[in-house]
């Protein structure tokens, strides 16, 4: 029993002991931002309009997809969203609740609208949309 505890005594101590550690590095600073490069766009629907509903990505370009917008339409991006086109904006309906592509033929798109995600606003639906030729036209 005296044996188990001078162990126990021992090995406390032992591990107890802080280690010798470096002092913090001081984390470097930011590079300065320089935003004079850029200009001014329009970026997409925003504040009660930007709920996100419904994405699909092409299966074999995952660069190309497209957004539906609770209260805003239907978005396309061909290069991984840094920019977007609005393609649903000549439709009856602005209220997205799902899009789809057609595993075999990604040109053929799907949209179905009416808002299924109610928040302080929604927006009813007109019915199903389809696109042969990748949301040029429905």
């Amino acid at each position: 029993m005296l044996f188990r505890a001078a162990l126990f005594l021992l090995t406390s101590l032992i591990f107890a002991q802080e280690p010798d550690l470096p002092p913090p590095e001081t984390p470097p600073k930011d590079p300065p931002l320089d935003l004079a490069g850029l200009k001014l766009r329009n970026i997409g629907p925003a504040m009660t309009s930007g709920r996100v509903i419904a994405l699909a990505v092409h299966p074999k370009n995952r660069a190309t997809f497209y957004v539906g917008v609770a209260s805003g339409g239907v978005w396309k991006t061909t290069n991984a969203g840094i920019s977007f086109t609005p393609v649903f904006d000549n439709e009856s309906s602005y209220s997205i609740g799902t899009i789809t592509l057609d595993p075999k033929n990604p040109n053929t798109v799907w949209v179905g609208t009416g808002e299924n995600n109610s928040q302080r606003s929604v927006g009813y639906g007109d019915g199903v949309y389809k696109s042969d030729d990748a949301g040029k036209s429905w």
